[in-house]
């Protein structure tokens, strides 16, 4: 279990980031596009700790793919607010 504590914080604080992003972005807040970018840097460092177990734990593997969703979108909406 020791292992795995870097990649349970940081899923941890990638769900806190991920509804963070949703709120400003659902608000139509003038930070929205800060914070989403915040939120694809933690979505794709969450997703390289989270592949590195990928091959062991599918749960992390979906973890990875849902990360990696995230971060795209996350750009996807930077890129229609600026």
């Amino acid at each position: 279990m020791q292992m795995m504590a870097r990649c349970i914080k940081l899923d941890k604080d990638c769900a806190k980031i991920c509804y963070t992003a949703v709120t400003f972005m659902a608000s139509n807040s003038a930070f929205a596009a800060q914070v989403c970018q915040l939120c694809a840097d933690l979505c794709e460092a969450c997703a390289q700790e989270c592949e590195q177990h990928a091959d062991h734990h599918d749960h992390c593997r979906m973890c990875a793919e849902a990360c990696r969703r995230c971060a795209e979108e996350c750009r996807r909406m930077m890129s229609m607010a600026a």
